[in-house]
């Protein structure tokens, strides 16, 4: 949520940034709201002024029509309060819908553009493998090995489902247990284990409500809405808190299925694995101080990369342009690795920084060791570290061989007790 100060005080910054974004944004609306809701305080101030006042007024009155008249008059001021009061009460929460439906503003350092297509790359990491044989995408592999079953997770659940089968699965454990070593004993990350099922309000603390409940999945009758990421219960750990400045900067992992709602272009994506309406991630989440969230931010993404340098697979780090920056991060960049079997880059790393936009939503702040008894926000970030399945197919068609079977990478062999080949020929 942006600060209502920053758009009363600087109102031609802010649409300066949505310009940026390419978002048309009714800003008069949300500033006569705020207006409307600033004149309702001052006046129920003075109301209650008047109040005090005449409360002071009967209790020095005499017995007689004086003390009645006051009576009289304080009667009818109350009615007024009251009715003021919702009067002020719906003013505060128009103008709190306004405000949610903001996007947050971008950072000074993102480039402008109009979509993905002018996102920057950064650079590239890692050798692409050279093949001399034909190499085969995942879907193929997968089926060959019995190790995914399209048609029984098409039975069981539907389109976009499917079901890892034997070494398949445990390939899929085996690098969700390296990402979570990797970023709890080398980085420094506290393990978390969050419900999958929220509240209402820790969507909309995140950003993703109200704006995209379209892509969520949601318990009516309880009103429980499963996870998209586990950004969401991560972040709401200390949604209405204080927390201590030393405390800062709080660094999480977390390893949880996802849901969401995949709206898929016919024809795009539909084979194999990529896209589906639940998938598995290991999941980065920082709290940390205003003024270091743009280095922790490359610490991140650095950590994110750790695990593609470990795994030996080819990536790139793309940033984000104005045009294509996620509704609620300032500053974003993706990883993508090189899948040789589909010959193209995957997406499996998204790492942002949300400024105050997402604290102030979920109200999450720090007492400021400099200024004594101010609470500030704090600054989030998160991003995926890495993100299931891509990286499993991403091994899958890098380590392929030319008999068919996988080569385990290095760092994945002590979780499979040594073994070095995968699958038969």
């Amino acid at each position: 949520m942006i600060d209502i100060r920053l758009l009363r005080e600087k109102p031609d910054e802010v649409r300066a940034g949505f310009d940026r974004l390419g978002t048309a944004v009714d800003l008069d609306a949300v500033l006569s709201l705020d207006a409307r809701l600033r004149d309702l305080k001052n006046e129920s101030q003075s109301l209650q002024a008047e109040q005090n006042r005449l409360s002071k007024e009967i209790g020095r009155a005499a017995a007689g029509e004086e003390r009645e008249k006051a009576k009289a008059a304080g009667t009818a001021l109350k009615a007024k309060i009251e009715a003021l009061a919702g009067a002020l009460a719906g003013a505060e929460a128009a103008l709190e819908e306004k405000l949610l439906e903001l996007p947050n503003l971008p950072h000074s350092s993102v480039p402008v553009g109009k979509d993905d297509s002018q996102n920057v790359v950064v650079r590239e990491e890692g050798q692409k493998r050279a093949f001399d044989f034909a190499l085969q995408p995942h879907w193929d592999l997968g089926t060959r090995h019995g190790i995914i079953d399209f048609e029984r997770g098409v039975k069981i659940s539907g389109s976009r489902f499917y079901v890892l089968k034997s070494w398949g699965a445990k390939l899929q454990r085996a690098l969700i247990t390296y990402m979570l070593d990797v970023h709890t004993e080398k980085h420094g990350y506290t393990e978390i284990y969050p419900p999958y099922m929220v509240k209402r309000e820790c969507l909309v603390g995140t950003g993703n409500l109200p704006k995209f409940g379209e892509n969520l999945y949601r318990d009516a009758e309880e009103d429980f809405w499963f996870i998209p990421t586990a950004e969401v219960p991560v972040t709401n750990l200390y949604r209405d808190e204080i927390l201590d400045q030393a405390a800062l900067p709080v660094r999480h992992v977390a390893f949880t299925a996802c849901f969401r709602r995949e709206q898929m272009a016919a024809g795009r994506d539909t084979r194999g694995i990529k896209r589906g309406h639940q998938f598995d991630k290991v999941e980065l989440v920082k709290f940390v101080h205003p003024d270091n969230s743009m280095d922790e931010l490359a610490k991140l993404l650095s950590d994110a990369e750790d695990i593609l340098k470990g795994l030996e697979l080819p990536y790139r780090v793309v940033q984000m342009c104005t045009g294509d920056l996620s509704f609620s991060a300032m500053a974003k960049f993706d990883l993508e690795v090189w899948a040789p079997g589909q010959n193209e880059w995957l997406e499996v790393s998204s790492c942002s920084s949300f400024g105050d936009f997402q604290a102030r939503r979920a109200r999450i702040r720090f007492r400021d060791g400099v200024e004594k008894g101010k609470n500030r926000f704090v600054h989030t970030l998160n991003g995926s570290g890495l993100a299931l399945p891509r990286t499993l197919i991403a091994v899958l068609e890098t380590y392929q061989r030319s008999d068919g079977r996988i080569d385990v990478p290095l760092v994945l062999r002590p979780y499979f007790g040594g073994v070095t080949i995968l699958g038969s020929t």
